[in-house]
C-alpha cells in the first residue's frame, strides 16, 4: 500500500532506482561527516503562530455518525459546538478499556504544536534564520537540496510546480521532506520490496535518529538533516511513517476502522505533521495551531482512504484488504468476494459508504488549508482537488475497482489547477470555519 503524502502522486516504482538507499539499509549504516553538510546547532523557526487560549480538539471519529465512539468525556470545542464529543478510550476484546487510535494520533499533534508554540515564545523573528554553516557546506547543501528538487519534479509535477511559490527555504525543506517519505515508501512498496525485513526498517530508522542529530549518511539525509535543524519539525512523525512500513509487513487485514486510521495517520497523516512547521500558518489566521495541525492530518487520512478505495483490486491481487473487517461482515462481503472481483449491489452500498467517509475527511482538511500561508496553499489545493475527484472516478467506473483503475484524466488536471490557485487566494481572515475561535 503506498503512502498518500499531502501533494500525492501514484508510486513510481523506477524510483527506487534513483535513490540508491536499499543495499545502505539492508547492510548497515555509516553516516557522513557531519560538519560538511550541516551545523550542530538547532535554529528551529517557523512562520506560523501558536494562538493563545485553551485548544481545539478534532476528531476522526466525530466526522462519521456511523462509525462514532461513544462518549466517556466532556467537549473541549471552544464555541461549544464545532466539535463532536469523542472517547479517547475504547473497549478490547476482553472489555478492557484502552486508549484509542484517535486519542494516540492526538497526542502527536499536540507534542508537535507544543514544540512550535515553546520555538515561538523564544524568538521575536518568524523568519528561518541560517545556521552558522562551515566553508564548502553551503555548496555540498544546495546540491543535495536540488537532487531533491528534481525527484520532486520528476515524480510529483503537479505539487512541484505549487512549491516554486514558495520562499525558497521553504520550497527545499519541503522537497528534502518529500524525497525522505518517497524512499521509505520505497522500501516496502518498491521493486525490492521483497528483500526488506523489520531489521532493515530498523536500520533505517537508526538513520534518522542519525540525521535528526545532523550526522546524516548520504547526500539526500543531509538536505532533511539540514531542514529539521531549522524548522520545529519533530521527529515523531517520521518515526510513525516508518511503524506504518512495518505494518504493512506483519499485517494485511483490519478489523474495524480504528485499526485501518492507525494505519492511515502512519502512512499519509504523518506527512501533514511533517509539513505544516515548513509551509508556515497565515499571519493574520485565527486558528489555533493545533486546529491546522488536525486539518493536515485530515488530508493526510482522506487521501490514503482514496488510495484504498482506488487500489481495492491490485491489493487482493498480493493478498491484501485494507477494508474494516467489522464493516465488510456487516455489508455481507467476505474476503473471497472481494478476491473474486464481482462488483455486486452490496459491493455498491458499501463503497457509497467508504466514499462518503473519506470525503468527508477531505470537508475537514479544506478548512485547514485556508489557513496556511499564502505561498503555501496552492500546491495543497491542488493536491486536495485532485485526488478528491478520483473517488469521483470511481463512481463514474459504477464502483468497479477491482479490475479498473480510477484516474483523473489531463484535462481534468488542467482544469483544476486554476481552481486551486483561485481558492489559494482566499485570504483567511474571510474564511468561516470551525478553526476559527469564537
Amino acid at each position: 500500500m503506498s503512502v498518500a503524502m499531502l501533494w500525492v502522486v501514484s508510486p513510481n516504482s523506477e524510483v527506487s532506482s534513483c535513490f540508491g538507499c536499499l543495499e545502505t539499509v539492508r547492510e548497515g549504516n555509516r553516516p557522513l561527516d557531519a560538519p560538511r553538510f550541516t551545523s550542530r546547532g538547532r535554529n528551529l523557526m517557523c512562520g506560523g503562530r501558536f494562538k493563545k487560549g485553551k485548544m481545539q480538539r478534532w476528531s476522526s471519529t466525530s466526522l462519521n455518525a456511523e462509525f462514532k465512539i461513544s462518549s466517556l468525556g466532556g467537549s473541549t470545542s471552544d464555541n461549544g459546538g464545532n466539535f463532536s464529543v469523542v472517547s479517547s478510550m475504547v473497549a478490547n476484546s476482553a472489555g478492557e478499556l484502552t486508549v484509542s487510535s484517535e486519542q494516540k494520533v492526538y497526542d502527536v499533534v499536540l507534542k508537535q504544536a507544543a514544540l512550535v508554540k515553546k520555538q515561538l515564545r523564544s524568538s521575536e523573528d518568524y523568519e528561518v534564520k541560517p545556521d552558522i554553516v562551515l566553508p564548502g557546506t553551503l555548496s555540498l547543501l544546495s546540491e543535495a537540496y536540488d537532487r531533491c528538487g528534481e525527484v520532486c519534479a520528476e515524480y510529483a509535477k503537479t505539487f512541484y510546480l505549487g512549491t516554486l511559490l514558495m520562499t525558497p527555504k521553504r520550497r527545499r525543506a519541503i522537497w528534502a521532506i518529500y524525497v525522505w517519505c518517497r524512499r521509505t515508501d520505497e522500501l516496502v512498496d518498491g521493486p525490492n520490496a521483497s528483500h526488506i525485513t523489520p531489521a532493515a526498517l530498523d536500520r533505517w530508522e537508526s538513520r534518522l535518529d542519525d540525521l535528526f542529530k545532523g550526522r546524516p549518511f548520504d547526500m539526500l539525509d543531509a538536505a532533511l538533516s539540514d531542514t529539521v535543524a531549522k524548522f520545529p519539525v519533530d521527529i515523531q512523525p517520521f518515526k510513525d511513517m516508518i511503524e506504518g512500513m512495518r505494518m504493512d509487513l506483519r499485517k494485511s487485514r483490519y478489523k474495524n476502522f480504528d485499526e485501518l486510521y492507525l494505519y492511515c495517520y502512519y502512512v499519509a497523516g504523518t506527512v501533514g505533521l511533517m509539513s505544516v512547521p515548513v509551509m508556515g500558518i497565515a499571519p493574520e489566521s485565527q486558528a489555533t495551531t493545533e486546529s491546522v495541525y488536525n486539518a493536515a492530518l485530515a488530508l493526510g487520512i482522506a487521501n490514503q482512504l482514496t488510495n484504498i478505495l482506488r487500489d481495492v483490486g491490485e491489493d487482493a491481487r498480493r493478498g491484501r484488504v485494507y477494508l474494516p473487517q467489522d464493516e465488510l461482515a456487516q455489508a455481507g462481503i467476505s474476503d473471497e468476494d472481494i478476491f473474486s472481483g464481482k462488483v455486486t449491489e452490496k459491493w455498491r452500498n458499501f463503497m457509497k459508504k467508504q466514499i462518503k467517509r473519506a470525503r468527508m475527511f477531505f470537508d475537514e482538511a479544506e478548512k485547514g488549508v485556508t489557513q496556511l500561508s499564502s505561498a503555501s496553499r496552492w500546491p495543497v489545493w491542488a493536491s486536495l482537488l485532485l485526488y478528491r475527484q478520483i473517488l469521483d472516478e470511481i463512481e463514474a467506473n459504477d464502483y468497479n475497482n477491482f479490475t479498473e483503475r480510477a484516474y483523473v484524466s489531463k484535462p481534468k488536471k488542467i482544469l483544476a489547477l486554476p481552481i486551486a490557485y483561485a481558492k489559494s487566494v482566499v485570504s483567511p481572515s474571510r474564511t468561516l470555519s470551525p478553526l476559527v475561535k469564537a
